[in-house]
């Protein structure tokens, strides 16, 4: 029987590394959270993770950016290489000022993932983004010079993880 907390973590892990590669663009981080012949249902959405990435990244260039923070997080394990993971979510999403402000929201949602272990790796075989709300919101410009976040290779997270060829 496999350590039941080391898998826990490491499918909490591939969670994160989709909400890590939502938000920064990082379509590969997104596919690697996924098997290769990963499905995924999201609101709008149903179809493969190749079909599932090229749809996120046409989704997602047109608002300024997102962030997706992570809370209850549960495992039920079916055997020592499946489990059917739920996570509760919040997810913020922000357009450019000339836009529509519905560009502006932020839904309370749960993804619920088929989870496998294949070759010694979790990653998510199936996954439904369950839509509990949304709420529209309004955003203001920065108030202070400081260091901002980017969806790309100038991110503060980019250059210091450069920093550690990591």
């Amino acid at each position: 029987m496999s350590d039941r907390l080391v898998d826990s973590q490491a499918i909490r892990d591939v969670v994160a590394l989709y909400c890590r590669g939502v938000d920064r663009l990082d379509f590969e981080l997104v596919r690697r959270a996924y098997h290769p012949d990963g499905i995924d249902h999201h609101t709008g959405f149903d179809g493969t993770v190749d079909e599932f990435v090229a749809w996120l990244r046409r989704k997602l260039e047109f608002i300024a950016g997102t962030m997706h923070f992570i809370g209850n997080h549960h495992v039920d394990f079916v055997s020592d290489d499946v489990a059917v993971s739920e996570t509760y979510l919040m997810a913020t999403h922000w357009g450019r000022p000339d836009q529509d402000q519905r560009t502006n929201f932020t839904s309370g949602a749960r993804y619920v993932d088929h989870m496998e272990r294949r070759d010694g790796r979790w990653a998510i075989a199936e996954r439904w983004a369950v839509r509990e709300w949304t709420r529209p919101d309004v955003f203001v410009a920065a108030e202070r010079p400081g260091p901002r976040g980017t969806r790309d290779a100038d991110d503060p997270l980019s250059v210091l993880l450069k920093r550690f060829d990591l």
